[in-house]
């Protein structure tokens, strides 16, 4: 019998556990690290993120069990507490929470795993299910650009300032005690903000799952590199521009760190045509997850076999990423120009660098708030536009 389900009828009978949000980081030295979040709900249902990117929706039974996992509790002791708890023999408990950690590790050292077809979980997908609170805020630091770039690619009209590095802590602290286990730093060019290292290290005090979205240069120095890797850097989206072997080159100093990596490209006329090459020479450098956007949506009839070559090439493709700023506003190839993006202001949020909160990126004409001024239970309440 499932474990889920095993014992449901009990559960149902006893309060459930506090809700809030709790946090785990492996730190093994002999096993893959890890990193997984646990939101308990006031039901004591709960969503449990690992890696920040397998989202698995818990009944009360499961969620249970994911706590004592996340706490680290002792298999006999945790079984000792359900058994008092729920009147169970223990040995039942025990076999129970067993098979829960069996299924866990197998998860966390498996990416490719089927979580329901495998591991018997319930997953659904972050956008589809009762949220209540989005699982990432997009954080745009800024809308200064390197000078190489052209000016029109940030929307500086938008904002009248950038806000100080309190405020942005401020406004991390607030996310993590509304259950957002997950935040990405974008712009503009966040590395252009000298306080990005310690952003990063803030986020990850709080324990948040932290990434960024970059062009990647300022990465190409090791010591700037190492100071983004130490504070807290999970994961970083290189903005690769395939024409450019300065991109090239700040991508091959990343590599081989102790990070993952997406590479984004935004598809254009000029570069659509060597893509076939830029593919290949991301998988030669170990890349193994990209993200594509249209700069032309009238390149969309193209992207078939591109997305074929890069299965073709096990690169995986990630799509509710934050993409970089542009004219065109690009957004995951699947989703037309006058769509909003599926999961936009449910499962992710977008901070604009002056605390302005939009659905996604770039919707700027659905600001839901302020972060400074209005309350986010407020803001949230009415950021399901999708």
């Amino acid at each position: 019998m499932n474990i889920f389900n095993r014992l449901a009828d009990r559960f149902a009978k006893v309060a459930p556990l506090p809700e809030g949000m709790h946090h785990l980081q492996s730190e093994s030295a002999d096993k893959k690290p890890y990193r997984v979040h646990l939101r308990l709900r006031r039901d004591g249902s709960g969503v449990f993120i690992v890696n920040a990117a397998t989202v698995l929706h818990l009944n009360p039974t499961a969620a249970e069990y994911a706590y004592h996992f996340v706490k680290g509790i002792e298999p006999g002791e945790v079984a000792e507490q359900v058994a008092a708890r729920y009147r169970v023999q223990k040995s039942v408990a025990l076999e129970d929470y067993r098979d829960f950690l069996d299924r866990i590790q197998t998860l966390v050292a498996s990416q490719d795993v089927d979580p329901v077809s495998y591991l018997n979980f319930e997953r659904i997908a972050p956008h589809s299910a009762d949220l209540t609170a989005p699982l990432r805020l997009d954080c745009a630091l800024t809308y200064k650009l390197p000078a190489h770039t052209k000016a029109e690619y940030a929307p500086v009209r938008r904002v009248e300032r950038e806000l100080t590095t309190d405020e942005w802590k401020s406004i991390l602290d607030t996310a993590w005690r509304m259950g957002v286990p997950h935040v990405t730093f974008t712009g503009g060019e966040p590395t252009l903000r000298e306080d990005l290292p310690d952003l990063i290290a803030h986020a990850e005090k709080n324990g948040q799952v932290c990434g960024l979205l970059s062009d990647g240069l300022k990465l190409a120095d090791k010591n700037y590199r190492q100071s983004l890797l130490q504070t807290g850097l999970d994961h970083l989206l290189f903005l690769l521009q395939p024409d450019d072997e300065t991109s090239w080159r700040a991508l091959e100093a990343i590599m081989p760190e102790d990070i993952f990596a997406t590479a984004h490209i935004t598809l254009d006329g000029k570069n659509i045509k060597n893509i076939n090459a830029a593919l290949e020479r991301l998988a030669a450098l170990q890349v193994k997850s990209i993200s594509l956007s249209l700069a032309d949506l009238s390149l969309k009839s193209e992207l078939d076999p591109i997305t074929q070559k890069a299965a073709d090439l096990n690169l995986a493709l990630n799509f509710d990423l934050p993409v970089p700023y542009s004219a065109q506003n690009p957004v995951a190839f699947e989703t037309e120009e006058d769509e909003v993006p599926s999961g936009a202001g449910k499962a992710w949020l977008y901070v604009e660098p002056d605390g302005d909160v939009l659905p996604a990126q770039g919707m700027a004409a659905n600001v839901l708030g302020n972060l400074l001024r209005d309350k986010w239970e407020k803001i949230y309440a009415d950021s399901n536009v999708s």
